[in-house]
């Protein structure tokens, strides 16, 4: 399942990782992930990993399973050290360095931290780090959060071009019905398309684990997400040890197909769901590097118009004539002063670098 991936992310609910009975971190399944996670060589991996909660809730003593926000915010306070650094202490074991990522959903969302966030993600990936990424509850309210990793393990594979992701979850796959409930519930292996029937088999939350807030609904509506993304996801049972390794050899789940793949999926977000707020005019030299795959660097821009700021979407025009779009790296303030310029001299005009190309490959499409 793994050979042809690039870019993994996996999702680890709070009832994977944290005992439901004792209420300590399962360090024996943890370090097994570790293993798997250490001879997956040639991938990028992201976790985004539930928690904090689970873990600092047995440290203060709040061991009812109703909490009031407030009381959630004090338990992600006092268990997300503890979640960090069982991870950094496995996985350093096997020669991999970590990191840690707290985000909301205006991280997500909002498009200039978006990009922000997208770049430190990239990276510390780049670097050979596994970023750990979980929603950051100790001051998130109601309305600035997901509620669940599900979604935000969805955004986060939408945000780096992931290949695929993983839920890891304490049931294998789709059924038609729950289960646990109905003895005639079947298996679904394969989810090419999300129908309205299919999204319609999404359950209430996981109460009956007493930890975590996801449930297949949740878990569909990330496949949506994904899907529409570029990204394959899969939904197995990551309760036994080893379930990545296990996954590879073909152990039982439910795989939902994805629409196109990830760079064109950002393609199309790119090129058609965003209106540009700006215009950079750029020469012959310019078009012929952008046409050969390049980022449109400051030296070929030979003006600037518009209101814009950075991360916005703008216009790439050539005598008036528009043939690409992007999203930029700079303000339209300091876009103009730096347009003509060479890589090196941009640095000496703003008093920093936020790199040489105005627009990098990854954030342009061609029309």
């Amino acid at each position: 399942m793994f050979d042809d991936v690039k870019t993994l992310v996996i999702k680890i609910g709070s009832a994977i990782l944290v005992d439901n009975k004792t209420h300590a971190l399962r360090e024996g399944w943890l370090d097994t992930l570790a293993d798997n996670l250490a001879a997956l060589k040639n991938t990028r991996i992201v976790l985004v990993s539930s928690g904090a909660i689970a873990l600092g809730r047995e440290r203060l003593g709040l061991t009812d399973l109703t909490l009031t926000l407030a009381q959630k915010q004090a338990c992600a306070a006092a268990g997300q050290s503890s979640l960090t650094g069982a991870y950094e202490e496995a996985l350093g074991r096997r020669g991999i360095v970590t990191a840690q990522a707290l985000l909301t959903l205006n991280d997500t969302e909002d498009r200039r931290r978006w990009l922000n966030a997208r770049s430190t993600l990239e990276t510390l990936l780049d670097l050979g780090a596994i970023p750990i990424i979980n929603e950051n509850d100790t001051v998130a309210t109601d309305e600035i959060r997901y509620g669940d990793n599900d979604r935000l393990a969805a955004r986060t594979a939408q945000m780096i071009g992931a290949d695929l992701l993983v839920l890891l979850s304490d049931i294998d796959g789709l059924y038609t019905a729950d289960p646990r409930n109905d003895e005639s519930a079947r298996h679904i292996p394969v989810v090419a398309t999300l129908t309205d029937d299919i999204m319609s088999m999404g359950g209430a939350p996981n109460e009956a684990a007493g930890m975590g807030t996801g449930g297949m609904a949740t878990k569909l509506a990330a496949a949506q997400i994904a899907t529409h993304a570029g990204c394959n996801m899969v939904i197995c049972d990551g309760r036994k040890p080893g379930i990545i390794a296990a996954l590879n050899a073909g152990a039982k789940h439910t795989i939902f197909k994805a629409i196109s793949n990830p760079r064109n999926a950002r393609a199309q977000w790119i090129g058609g769901a965003l209106k540009p707020r700006g215009c950079l005019e750029i020469d012959a030299g310019a078009l012929k590097a952008l046409k050969s795959g390049s980022s449109l660097l400051a030296a070929g821009v030979t003006s600037v118009s518009g209101e814009f700021e950075k991360g916005d979407p703008v216009a790439i025009q050539i005598e008036g004539v528009e043939i690409a779009r992007g999203l930029i790296s700079y303000d339209l303030m300091d876009a103009q002063r730096i347009k003509g310029l060479k890589s090196g001299e941009i640095e000496t005009v703003l008093g920093f670098d936020n790199g040489a190309a105005l627009i990098h490959r990854d954030n342009l499409v061609m029309l």
